[in-house]
């Protein structure tokens, strides 16, 4: 098949990872014959040094003219002053909204050789396999901001629309696994989560009636993810709360580098990024883990391209250098050797073509 992709390596450690996954795409496509059309663009902190804008209007046009977006991590010091004017974030959010992206997946799979990574006790991560589905688009993070010198706000808002549509992509993940769908939020003091939780009961009740669906306060869950994590398969949930509660999840897997994301809309195309940051502090260092992005590469391949069989072999591939030692320094077990972001593209590429 052809494909157009559209790859934003963004700030500090982005452009490394993302050149791993750049380098599985090529070897996917040339394995099993497709045609995979690469396009960079700035995007991010870079963007605004070289544009004056964290996202150019050449870089939005070319994402919305490609099958999927791949990108590392945006931001870092040198943009986050509090009075700064232009932010990366405020590029990443805009990005999100017009590729009309408003479901996050981020699944959390604790792979058995990895237990001794985590700093959970390893009886709790057996058999962790579960997959939070974030609201994008809306709440805190979009709604009007006000700064005065003794004074600011951040609204948040949601209508039952938004709340929909996230519900039934979450609930129709649920059926295809264990038919479990967690709803998180904290209805005991804001309105908004009062509306999701109602919006959230009639949709699950009315249209998915054979999910069984819980509610759950945010801290609550929060707790929950470290005590018992296998208690969840899908969950979902308001944008600021899931984007904490991921963070959090990622202890289960042994590190932040390890988590891939896919964030999905009403069409194919998809924006695809590893959850961690843009880590400045080992920039360069050839040490970031380049996983997570990798596995993103995977959900690329499945969701947006439909290439189910190619998603699979790029994961099974990954997944066996993870089981034979294959890692960055955050996952090395003691004593062993760790491993460079570049290494690791290669043993995964060599999984690939041998």
């Amino acid at each position: 098949m052809k494909a157009r992709i559209t790859i934003l390596g963004g700030d500090g450690i982005g452009p490394e990872v993302v050149a791993e996954g750049v380098r599985c795409l090529r070897t996917i496509a040339s394995r099993f014959g497709h045609e995979f059309e690469l396009v960079e663009a700035d995007f991010g902190g870079i963007a605004i040094d070289r544009h004056g804008d964290p996202l150019p209007q050449a870089t939005l046009e070319k994402c919305l003219e490609s099958d999927a977006v791949l990108l590392g991590a945006i931001g870092g010091p040198k943009w986050s002053a509090p009075n700064a004017k232009l932010r990366p974030e405020a590029g990443l959010l805009r990005l999100r909204r017009e590729l009309g992206v408003y479901a996050n997946l981020r699944p959390v799979k604790v792979l058995g050789s990895l237990v001794d990574a985590s700093p959970i006790k390893p009886h709790v991560l057996e058999g962790v396999d579960l997959v939070f589905v974030r609201e994008l688009t809306g709440g805190i993070y979009f709604g009007e901001k006000r700064r005065e010198p003794l004074h600011a706000s951040d609204l948040c808002e949601y209508s039952v629309a938004e709340v929909e549509r996230v519900t039934r992509v979450a609930a129709r993940l649920a059926q295809q696994r264990r038919h479990k769908l967690t709803s998180i939020d904290k209805s005991n003091v804001l309105e908004t989560s009062r509306l999701w939780r109602e919006v959230v009961e009639r949709v699950v009740r009315t249209e998915f009636p054979d999910v069984k669906l819980d509610h759950m306060l945010v801290d609550a869950a929060a707790m929950h993810l470290i005590r018992r994590p296998t208690d969840f398969d899908v969950l979902v949930t308001e944008n600021m709360f899931g984007d904490i509660l991921t963070d959090e999840a990622s202890m289960l897997s042994s590190s932040l580098g390890m988590l891939p994301s896919a964030s999905l809309g009403d069409s194919r195309r998809g924006l695809y990024e590893p959850i961690h940051g843009s880590a400045p502090d080992i920039a360069g260092k050839g040490i970031a883990n380049p996983y997570g992005t990798i596995f993103s590469v995977a959900m690329l391949l499945r969701h947006s391209l439909g290439l189910t069989n190619e998603a699979e072999v790029l994961e099974l591939a990954a997944t066996r250098m993870i089981e034979e030692g294959v890692r960055t320094p955050d996952i090395a077990l003691p004593g062993a050797r760790s491993y460079s972001t570049h290494e690791i593209g290669d043993a995964i590429i060599s999984a690939l073509t041998h």
